[in-house]
């Protein structure tokens, strides 16, 4: 009997595992438990994300109100409570993967970093870097990355932005099992062009970022069009990935946004999305190594049923290889890209956000932070 209240409760989300706490002597125990916890939480890396962090798209050490919603069919399966929420509204969320986020506070120019499972209640301080120290008002570029098959194992990846105007960053790595930072011998080369280093997407080993569009460089450099570079964390490499010939087109328009972002649960592909003159084009890097594109939407803003008869897009994402989430000036929508929901809308929320907003995918499980986590002060 226990042993089917373990696999049962186990394919949870952790939401739904603590609504049964409190009717459930046996549910409480296993809450307790540490093998629960990792049961629980590889169960969940082959689950899709349930919800999203919606944020205004500013500088991050600007800390405002910070909210949750639920993709399309996961209304009841997933969420964080008010009161984590409130704490977190204090912070600014960074990045995500697998029930952990990573997010930074800055007060005082004092920059403080610390690594929370919201579901849980948990969180791990970690330490600051001395280039942020000194720079505790700019902008960080840091992700979460899994660094092995085993759910207690992840790394802080931190990208150092040079003080001059060099192509060339520091690459450092945190592993809380090491509790220390380390530095790559080799730096991650992008090329002229300016990375948006806020949209960081890992795929295959690597972590790839993708150019600006802005026409500021001349035919004959061989960074003219916009690109994708991306820095192998093993062998710390740098290469470039064209983006498909039929983006480049017209790509330095002024109202050409480019944007990248993970397709496939097992991190094996990228997804493009386009933004050009009110018109959303995607394309899916169908074989990674030959660098084949496949387009797979191109629609206008007006023809994807939005409540607004002139819609101003403030932001986009896409999640679970599923849906493309937008927001307009009002409202977040989710298009479908996929099979039954596939060029299906649906309104998602309304926000009262004055200018762009930026997404945050989350799944909510019984993952650890790592050894010398405590409580959430909430």
């Amino acid at each position: 009997m226990t042993l089917l209240v373990d696999t049962f409760f186990s394919h949870l989300p952790a939401k739904a595992v603590y609504k049964f706490k409190c009717v459930s002597k046996s549910v409480s125990r296993l809450l307790g438990e540490t093998y629960f916890a990792r049961k629980q939480t590889e169960n969940s890396m082959r689950m899709d994300d349930t919800c999203f962090f919606l944020q205004q798209d500013r500088t991050q050490w600007y800390n405002e109100q910070l909210q949750l919603y639920p993709l399309p069919g996961k209304e009841s399966s997933s969420g964080v409570s008010r009161d984590v929420l409130g704490f977190l509204s204090h912070s600014r969320v960074l990045s995500s993967i697998m029930g952990l986020i990573l997010c930074r506070t800055t007060s005082m120019m004092t920059v403080k970093l610390f690594i929370c499972n919201p579901a849980t209640k948990s969180l791990l301080s970690i330490p600051t870097p001395e280039k942020v120290e000194e720079k505790p008002y700019s902008d960080l570029t840091m992700m979460l990355l899994e660094s092995s098959s085993d759910c207690d194992d992840y790394m802080v990846f931190y990208i150092e932005g040079p003080d001059d105007w060099s192509s060339n960053y520091v690459c450092k790595f945190y592993k809380p099992r090491e509790g220390v930072w380390k530095t790559k011998e080799t730096t991650f080369f992008s090329g002229a062009r300016n990375m948006k280093l806020n949209m960081p997407v890992h795929c295959n080993g690597a972590v790839h970022f993708i150019s600006s569009c802005y026409p500021y460089l001349t035919r004959e450099s061989c960074f003219f069009r916009p690109y994708i570079m991306s820095y192998n964390i093993e062998n710390a490499t740098s290469t470039m990935l064209r983006v498909p010939r039929e983006a480049r087109t017209g790509s330095h328009d002024l109202s050409c946004d480019m944007s990248i972002f993970s397709w496939e649960k097992n991190q094996s592909s990228i997804c493009l999305v386009r933004l050009r003159k009110s018109v959303f084009t995607i394309w899916i890097l169908t074989d990674y190594h030959s660098n084949r594109w496949l387009r797979i939407l191109k629609v206008r803003t007006k023809g994807m049923g939005l409540r607004e008869e002139d819609p101003k897009i403030t932001g986009f994402t896409v999640m679970n290889s599923e849906f493309l989430i937008l927001a307009t000036t009002t409202r977040v929508y989710s298009y479908g890209l996929t099979q039954e929901n596939y060029m299906k809308v649906k309104e998602i929320c309304q926000h009262g956000y004055e200018s762009n907003v930026c997404f945050t995918s989350y799944l909510d499980t019984l993952r650890t932070c790592g050894l010398g986590a405590t409580r959430m002060q909430c």
